[in-house]
């Protein structure tokens, strides 16, 4: 069964930091690249970064640059977004998802998370 856990959201100030994880089970995780993507209410669902099957190329959106990394751990199966500098507007319910292509674009991705909601308030 292939399974994406998301976990690490929470509620956070503006200005500070959050790292999200995504466990992934049920399939080759080296084979597949990653992305997350985020679903603020009442807003359609936006790429967030995505990272290739290796590691080696990134790519963030324009919002986020500067702010948040993407990574992987092979061999922990283990995708992470670390979240810097956190704004208001980042307020959104999280999730990662997997497919063959390193791209933001969710049409191409083959398996998603369950989400976890990000909400930044004072």
């Amino acid at each position: 069964e292939v399974q994406l856990q998301a976990s690490g959201g929470g509620l956070v100030q503006p200005g500070g930091s959050l790292r999200l994880s995504c466990a992934a089970s049920g399939f080759t995780f080296d084979d597949y690249a990653f992305a997350w993507f985020r679903q603020a209410p009442g807003k359609e669902r936006e790429g967030v970064s995505s990272i290739s099957s290796g590691g080696g190329s990134t790519f963030y959106a324009d919002s986020v640059k500067g702010r948040f990394t993407i990574s992987r751990d092979n061999a922990k199966n283990t995708v992470y977004l670390q979240m810097n500098s956190l704004k208001p507007e980042d307020t959104a319910v999280y999730y990662c998802a997997a497919g063959y292509i390193a791209t933001m674009q969710s049409m191409f991705m083959d398996y998603w998370g369950q989400g976890t909601l990000v909400t930044v308030s004072s």
